[in-house]
């Protein structure tokens, strides 16, 4: 993996402006206009939000911090209407992570980090025999006389994809895998981590127990750790045996919220244009590019945006909270705002690699605004895909209940080396590929925020 260890400021767009001009020409702004706005917001956002607040657990003390800092982050930026909506959710706290194989060879300490919703093992731990499956499908098959009574271990070996397609297949060992073996009577869980590094580090993650099941303890451990489980199970003639001692809990309904701004269209009536990411993350490591660029990327795209005229749509910028644990962000704006008419929806939370594709989901109306939009993110290397856009989680419950979409794909090729780790840090951002998200997203911005009411709903 490459690694960015770039830690000095940007020196602005300067770099980009041929790419600005091409990008800007819709709202006539200049290449030297945006040089001299100075340091990229985009790397701004992302600097200030991981040096000041860090890691932002949703519904913690520190989610909250970055609210604060969010609202005064986007006022002084110039954005109108600029607000929080809190809402409650249940939170889960992690506690002491321990793992280890304690047989039939010598006691081998594991990198273990608990899945969100994990159950306790209690202050002395858990110990038992390790039923190996091949991956979520092996485990889902298996009769409960292989499981019941046991450790179970899925072993995901994820490999890296640009466009990150195989975190669906591999993640279901997260998703459901802890569920299916609750049910089948496991003691505990642990997996691979859904991840493409060979770092020791853990992926950390939510998992999500079906109604009715008591949730087990449920780890996951790092690549290298999952290898050497492979090798001694290759080599022992009896039972592999693991200990746990993961300590979470769940600690009531908390507070946690979205926080909400805009750049106000100069046509009331026109529907306007959403942009989200999401603010909390993860609280092994700061949370670079899960998501803080993401939020960084979407507000500079806005603020250029904003900056070279009023567009005919407002611009609605959604920074969720609580993403992580079960997008209860993007649900709390839809239960508020779900009514509200929406022109198009789009999300950045896939890291701060250059946009690769350009997908769509429009009416037949938008056939035209397409090609624009296509011809505009062309000269920065973008091609126009041939799927459907799904947007992100945040956005999702809109797209579902038939607001438009357009995704503008990230390369993922390195996403899932960082993912969930002690790894996703500020140095693994490239500014060269930050400005690159801005540029193309400002250029599909304006387009899709001076559409009109024949093109878009």
């Amino acid at each position: 993996m490459t690694q960015h260890r770039t830690l000095a400021r940007p020196a602005g767009l300067a770099a980009a402006s041929l790419a600005a001009t091409s990008a800007f020409a819709f709202q006539q702004a200049s290449a030297s206009d945006l040089a001299q706005q100075g340091d990229d917001p985009a790397w701004e956002i992302t600097e200030g939000l991981t040096t000041e607040i860090g890691p932002r657990p949703a519904g913690s003390d520190r989610e909250a911090a970055a609210r604060k800092w969010a609202l005064k982050t986007l006022t002084q930026m110039g954005f109108a209407n600029v607000r929080e909506e809190p809402y409650q959710m249940p939170v889960w706290q992690r506690g002491e992570e321990k793992a280890w194989l304690t047989g039939p060879f010598l006691p081998q300490p594991l990198a273990i980090t608990a899945l969100g919703n994990s159950g306790s093992t209690g202050p002395k731990g858990i110990e038992g025999e390790v039923a190996y499956f091949d991956g979520f499908d092996a485990l889902a098959a298996a009769p409960d006389s292989a499981v019941e009574g046991k450790i179970v271990f899925i072993d995901n070996q994820m490999e890296p994809t640009q466009d990150g397609s195989g975190y669906g297949l591999y993640g279901r060992g997260r998703f459901v895998g802890p569920t299916v073996a609750a049910k089948k009577g496991a003691i505990g869980i642990v997996i691979r981590s859904i991840g493409t590094d060979n770092h020791r580090n853990p992926h950390a993650g939510v998992t999500n127990f079906a109604e009715g099941v008591t949730p087990i303890p449920a780890g996951a451990i790092s690549n290298p750790d999952a290898d050497q489980l492979v090798r001694q199970r290759s080599r022992a003639t009896g039972p592999l045996r693991m200990k746990l001692l993961l300590t979470p809990k769940m600690i009531g309904e908390q507070t946690s919220g979205n926080v909400i701004a805009e750049v106000p269209g100069s046509d009331p009536a026109a529907s306007p244009v959403i942009i989200a990411c999401h603010l909390d993350s993860w609280d092994l490591a700061t949370g670079a590019i899960d998501d803080a660029a993401g939020c960084g990327i979407i507000t500079a795209a806005a603020k250029h945006v904003m900056t070279a005229g009023q567009p005919r749509r407002t611009i609605r910028l959604l920074w969720a909270g609580a993403e992580e644990v079960g997008v209860f962000g993007g649900q709390a704006y839809f239960d508020a705002h779900g009514k509200e008419k929406h022109a198009v929806a789009l999300e950045s939370d896939f890291g701060a690699d250059r946009v690769w594709r350009v997908d769509f989901k429009l009416p037949e109306s938008a056939a035209d605004l397409r090609k624009r939009i296509g011809a505009a993110v062309a000269p920065f290397g973008v091609v126009t895909g041939h799927g459907e856009a799904h947007g992100g989680a945040d956005v999702g419950a809109l797209i579902q209940a038939g607001v438009p979409a357009v995704d503008l794909q990230q390369d993922g090729t390195r996403y899932f080396d960082l993912h969930h780790t002690p790894d996703d840090t500020l140095d693994k951002i490239d500014p060269a590929q930050l400005r690159h998200n801005v540029v193309v997203w400002a250029a599909t911005l304006s387009l899709l925020a001076n559409s009109s009411d024949g093109e878009l709903p």
